[in-house]
């Protein structure tokens, strides 16, 4: 029976919990997740619990936040005033803002708390701080369709 391994392609159906048994994604009612091992594209700790599983099998893992979205960072915090605040929606705890830095990067930050004259958003990734529980279900294995490079190689 052919496992996964760095390389293949795999379609992989997740559920995602938070410690307090929160939900915070799944894959059950829509395609299955699809990416190729070795590539990067998915938290390292998910492609390793991947690699050697056959196609049907299931399994839980658990990431610790290191792994995933890292520590809560208070630096990530930021107060702005009120009115340098431009957007079109109504400003509440929770509500998500996207900023563009001076050379065009962007940020996403989440609204804290805020008053009449200031608004404090937080930065940090919505799940950093946790450590993230997924079900998987190995769907389906294929070889890469890519001609790239492989994901592992020796230094020439």
């Amino acid at each position: 029976m052919a496992t996964a391994k760095p390389g293949d392609t795999v379609k992989v159906h997740y559920s995602g919990t938070l410690a307090d048994g929160t939900h915070f994604d799944s894959s059950r009612d829509q395609e299955p997740l699809e990416f190729t091992i070795g590539r990067g594209t998915m938290l390292a700790d998910f492609e390793e619990a991947i690699l050697g599983m056959h196609e049907g099998e299931r399994k839980t893992i658990t990431i610790p936040c290191e792994n995933a979205f890292g520590e809560l960072d208070g630096a990530m915090n930021l107060t702005v005033p009120r009115n340098m605040i431009d957007v079109e929606v109504e400003l509440r705890v929770g509500t998500r803002l996207r900023a563009q830095g001076p050379e065009g990067e962007t940020a996403n930050f989440t609204v804290v708390a805020l008053d009449d004259e200031n608004v404090i958003m937080d930065g940090n990734h919505p799940l950093a701080g946790h450590d993230l529980t997924f079900d998987l279900e190995l769907v389906r294995i294929g070889a890469s369709t890519s001609v790239a490079a492989p994901p592992f190689r020796r230094p020439s």
